[in-house]
């Protein structure tokens, strides 16, 4: 795995900056962008149903994925700088372990935390990413944290943010197991789905030969996004 400190490229494209950080910005002031959720057709169907509907909650694991721009955000962090598929299938295999656990048991429990708090978590977990990248820790503290670890324990985090939204729409106890499974192979789906993009989208821009100096760019841009979630979910928390 490879990381770029903060000093390496002191020249920043400056239309580049401006693009990624229009994007960062639309995807928070999308719709949901103050709270990232569930739909709210699908709100109002996953709460009049009860039983089994395997094929119903799978897709919507799925759409909740791939239309998550936090957990799509910070998988793009874990990934930027691992060029071998297996090291990619390691941290995702990570990342999913954390947030499928969290996710069942959360759920199957009744664990919920308020979900702004947990929706800031996830926007610390996008900045911590883009610090990682950007070589912050060893420039700052001198020692790098354990990135396995760091992904692990951020994808419990993300679990309850997807948990905390299902406990809230109070879903039918009929069938939940059934569908909760349902529901976190759909997730898993929409995140293989969002990983192959991702792949693809970054083979080809690794080839660039401006790659270095885009990547400090987006990893800026990424950190932004983050600090902007944190300061929306927080701003709700006080003014909620």
């Amino acid at each position: 795995m490879s990381f770029i400190s903060w000093g390496r490229h002191t020249s920043v494209p400056d239309k580049s900056l401006f693009f990624l950080l229009c994007m960062a910005v639309l995807m928070l002031f999308s719709p949901e962008g103050f709270a990232h959720a569930v739909a709210e057709g699908d709100k109002g169907y996953i709460q009049e149903i009860s039983g089994v509907h395997l094929i119903a909650f799978t897709y919507l694991g799925a759409k909740h994925m791939v239309t998550g721009y936090d957990h799509i955000l910070f998988l793009f962090g874990v990934i930027f700088f691992l060029y071998k598929l297996r090291h990619v299938a390691v941290y995702v295999s990570l990342f999913a372990i954390g947030h499928s656990t969290t996710l069942l048991l959360g759920v199957f429990f009744n664990i919920g935390i308020n979900s702004y708090i947990i929706d800031a978590i996830i926007g610390l977990s996008v900045v911590y990413k883009a610090l990682d990248n950007l070589g912050a820790f060893q420039r700052w503290f001198g020692f790098q944290p354990n990135t396995k670890w760091a992904t692990l324990i951020f994808g419990f985090c993300h679990g309850f943010g997807l948990s905390t939204k299902i406990i809230e729409y109070d879903i039918s106890p009929d069938g939940l197991v059934p569908n909760l499974l349902a529901f976190n192979v759909g997730v898993e789906i929409g995140q293989l789905l969002a990983l192959g993009g991702i792949l693809i989208l970054m083979g080809y821009w690794r080839r660039l030969p401006g790659f270095w100096t885009h990547a400090y760019t987006a990893n800026v841009a990424m950190m932004s996004a983050g600090f902007m979630l944190i300061g929306f979910q927080l701003t709700g928390l006080f003014v909620n």
